[in-house]
């Protein structure tokens, strides 16, 4: 035979009870869950926030310290700026040199007995304004770039002149010797005359034979000084014979 339970099934007990079943238990389940993941991706996230405050507050620190580093190190950095700059500056001039001293003696060794200077101007590069100066030089010392001579005087004929020429080819350093002008007094045959005048200031021409002379002495192989600004230096030098002198070196030629 069969058996059969006849307890009603709300009064079972064990394994023959009904389960009970709904919608609350999932929906229990569910927020329990998701209770769960939200603990642990806050703890997560505080852990990772930890972290990152950790290596913020390291990098503050090791930033400190090369900060102080660097603080100690700055004046020996200044130090090596301002010798590098020194440095350059003395290199800069002593490149930039020109022996001005040197081609005035030599001038003087080869300027001949015929031939008077009443003016000389000596310039590092052209456009350079010097108080008093008249050398003359015009376009010729225009087109010249680096450091020249103009000069401006008188000789006994265009032979001397042209002799001075030849003799400036000699100096060191002088790449080209350009005439801007050679002239006889005006009105004159260029004969020997004892006719003429001294009329003073520049003009030495004091007989009709004697030229009157412009030249340009050109340097182009030396280096130009530069200053702070990038202009070239200022080096001039004037010199002005007085009208004795031109006279005694027209009575020379005589």
């Amino acid at each position: 035979m069969r058996p059969i339970n006849l307890i009603p099934l709300e009064d079972r007990r064990g394994g023959q009870a009904p389960l009970r079943s709904g919608p609350l238990a999932y929906v229990l389940v569910g927020a329990l869950v998701a209770i769960l993941a939200g603990v642990t991706s806050l703890v997560l996230v505080n852990n990772q926030i930890e972290e990152r405050e950790s290596e913020v507050a390291r990098l503050e620190i090791e930033d400190a310290r090369e900060a102080e580093k660097a603080e100690r190190l700055a004046a020996y950095v200044q130090f090596r700026d301002l010798s590098e700059q020194r440095v350059a500056t003395v290199s800069s001039l002593a490149d930039s040199r020109f022996d001005w001293e040197r081609v005035m003696r030599e001038l003087a060794l080869i300027l001949p007995s015929d031939t008077w200077l009443v003016n000389l101007t000596a310039t590092a590069a052209p456009g350079v304004q010097v108080e008093g100066g008249g050398g003359g030089g015009g376009n010729l010392r225009a087109a010249t770039p680096g450091p020249a001579l103009e000069l401006s005087g008188c000789a006994v004929g265009q032979q001397a002149v042209a002799g001075f020429v030849a003799a400036l080819k000699d100096i060191d350093g002088v790449t080209r010797v350009g005439v801007e002008s050679s002239e006889l007094p005006e009105g004159k045959s260029g004969e020997e005359s004892s006719s003429g005048s001294n009329s003073g200031g520049d003009e030495c021409r004091t007989r009709d034979f004697i030229a009157k002379f412009e030249i340009v002495v050109a340097f182009d192989a030396a280096p130009v000084p530069v200053t702070a600004s990038g202009e070239a230096a200022p080096v001039a030098t004037t010199t002005t014979t007085s009208d004795e002198t031109s006279e005694a070196g027209a009575e020379e030629g005589e």
